[in-house]
């Protein structure tokens, strides 16, 4: 019974590697930001693009960042229920389901990064600065890339399995 199930589903938690890995280097460069950056003083590096350290004691791009410190443990525990939600998800994958493994593991690698920040540090580090003219995108973190490119290919993924694809529910309601 266990080989069927395995066959059938395949062993995709292979891949938490790849979470670990987008910790590593999340933590590491922000480490390095930390270490090597003076708060909130801009260095640029290409036109258009600037190193800048800020902490972020909110959500995506700053979203309650002024609240009064409750959102601080609000996000970590909805980072842990997401991420357990994440490895549940990618246990009951199948076999030929690749795809959707990589994007989940990097969205729970991101989320696992920034939750350690928001552990550890009560904020989230944030350096990476791009902007035009007088336009600045809010700064993000590797973490954030990672959460970014993982979501994208899920809805990627949803407008490329044809109906019914993969036990998917049926996309033709």
């Amino acid at each position: 019974m266990d080989a069927v199930m395995t066959e059938s589903t395949g062993s995709k938690l292979k891949w938490l590697w790849l979470a670990v890995l987008v910790i590593a280097i999340d933590l590491g460069t922000k480490a390095i930001a930390t270490a090597m950056l003076t708060y909130g003083d801009p260095v640029p590096v290409l036109p258009s693009f600037n190193l800048t350290l800020l902490h972020n004691t909110g959500a995506a791009f700053s979203f309650l960042a002024d609240a009064a410190g409750w959102q601080r443990w609000f996000f970590v525990a909805l980072a842990v229920v997401v991420s357990v939600v994440l490895v549940g998800w990618l246990r009951k994958l199948k076999a030929d389901e690749t795809w959707t493994a990589i994007a989940i593991v990097l969205i729970l690698g991101g989320a696992i990064g920034n939750v350690y920040d928001r552990v550890v540090h009560g904020y989230v580090v944030d350096f990476l600065h791009f902007y035009w003219q007088d336009w600045h995108f809010p700064a993000f973190n590797l973490a954030d890339t990672a959460i970014t490119i993982g979501a994208a290919m899920m809805i990627i993924d949803a407008f490329r399995k044809p109906a019914g694809a993969s036990g998917d529910a049926d996309r033709s309601n």
